[in-house]
Order: C-alpha cells, then sequence, then structure tokens
C-alpha cells in the first residue's frame, strides 16, 4: 500500500477519493461512487470527507520548481 496523500492528478474536487483508491488498490470511479453512496446513510460522510480534505497532505509535484 502507499503513503495517504492526495494526488496532484485524478482530482475532481479535493483528491480524497483519489487518495483512498490509490491506498486501497482500487479505481477513483469506484472510490466516488462508494462515496456517494455512503452519503445516503446517516452519519458525518461529508465531514469526514472535509476533514480528510484539510488533514491528507499534497502529493508532491513531480517537476521541479525553480527557486527564484
Amino acid at each position: 500500500m502507499t503513503a495517504l496523500a492526495r494526488p496532484r492528478d485524478g482530482r475532481m474536487i479535493g483528491g480524497v477519493c483519489a487518495a483512498l483508491a490509490r491506498r486501497f488498490g482500487t479505481s477513483a470511479t469506484t472510490m466516488r461512487v462508494i462515496f456517494l453512496v455512503s452519503c445516503l446513510l446517516p452519519g458525518p460522510q461529508f465531514l469526514l470527507y472535509l476533514a480528510l480534505w484539510v488533514l491528507l497532505p499534497s502529493e508532491e509535484s513531480t517537476t521541479a520548481k525553480p527557486a527564484w
């Protein structure tokens, strides 16, 4: 399993579903569908998504940025 970080590519909104999909070895679309279906159930899913968006670090870019 890979480290949990929001990827720079493949994001729809915050990259949380893409990060979880990468972590658990599934497609991002599958993870998004699971999240949407879970929102039909009672619970704090949306708040959990927001918390993960804030707490998960963003993945570093693969290209080096100039240090100006």
